[in-house]
Parts: structure tokens; C-alpha cells; sequence
């Protein structure tokens, strides 16, 4: 079950992920324990999922060409397509999977234990706007990360294919 983010719970993991400490440690922890708590579980678990609806994005990296798994924080659509967002813990660049999104739009979620092949589409200002609102109900933190890290931050809707 997963916490209330508005309760104090979830306002006190708020508080600390927003920190600029976090910032430089978060990226360095919180991944990597993911992507292994994902892969013992066979896609059951991921330690985000505690707080914020979550799951794993497979892109293809645009320089190597090899596939890249990232554990994001995600905001289910009722048409069955995801909101994610290159916040990078509110660092001052692009996520990296961002990038890859951005040159190759094909991609693989892992949610629920299922595979899903998706394609990536880059919100423009507009549809960003009007989903900035329900992104925020899901992780308030994302102005936070905004303000800090003095960009526009990328937000993508992953549309299941085939």
C-alpha cells in the first residue's frame, strides 16, 4: 500500500528529496537499489512505489545504442499511457533518458509486472500546462526541482503500441 504523499509521511520524504543534498546523493542511491530491488522481485517492486506510482523505463542510449533501464516516478492515464518527468532530482541538467527518448521514441515500461512496448512523445508547452496540476498531485516536489534546477523540465506521455 503505498503512503499519502500529502501526509506527514510523505511531506517529510518530500522535504528531504527536495534538498539539494539529496540532489547530489538521491541519483546515486535511489536507481540502482530500484533496478535491483526490480529485478530480485521479477518487476513486484521498486522501494519509489512506497510514495509515488512508479515504474521502469527501457530506452535505447543515443550514443552507445544499448538499452538503458531507469526507475521513474510515473502518473497513470486513464487511456493506459504514462506522464514521466526528466526532473533529475532537480539537478541543473537533462536526465540522460531524456536524450535517449528524444532520439529514439521506442521504447520498453515495466509496470505492474507487465512489459509494455511504448512510444515517447515530448509534451509541448501546452499539454505540459495542462498536465503540470495532476503531475504535482502525484510528486509536489516537481516545483520544487523546477526552481532549483533553473530549467524547463521535460515531461513525456509513454503510449502503449502494437
Amino acid at each position: 500500500m503505498a503512503l499519502d504523499v500529502n501526509g506527514a509521511v510523505g511531506r517529510a520524504v518530500q522535504r528531504m528529496a527536495g534538498s539539494p543534498a539529496f540532489a547530489r546523493v538521491g541519483p546515486r542511491i535511489v536507481p540502482p537499489v530500484d533496478r535491483f530491488l526490480h529485478r530480485l522481485t521479477k518487476g513486484r517492486l521498486l522501494s519509489s512505489q512506497a510514495l509515488v506510482p512508479s515504474l521502469v523505463l527501457t530506452t535505447t542510449g543515443r550514443r552507445s545504442g544499448r538499452p538503458r533501464e531507469v526507475p521513474l516516478a510515473c502518473l497513470p492515464e486513464p487511456d493506459g499511457s504514462f506522464l514521466v518527468v526528466g526532473s533529475n532530482f532537480g539537478r541543473e541538467h537533462h536526465p540522460a533518458w531524456t536524450s535517449n527518448l528524444i532520439e529514439h521514441p521506442l521504447a520498453r515500461v515495466s509496470w505492474r509486472r507487465r512489459e509494455l512496448p511504448v512510444a515517447a512523445h515530448l509534451l509541448d508547452d501546452e499539454e505540459k500546462a495542462a498536465a503540470w496540476p495532476r503531475l504535482l498531485q502525484v510528486w509536489p516536489t516537481y516545483d520544487r526541482y523546477v526552481e532549483r534546477s533553473g530549467r524547463d523540465l521535460r515531461v513525456f506521455r509513454l503510449v502503449p503500441v502494437g
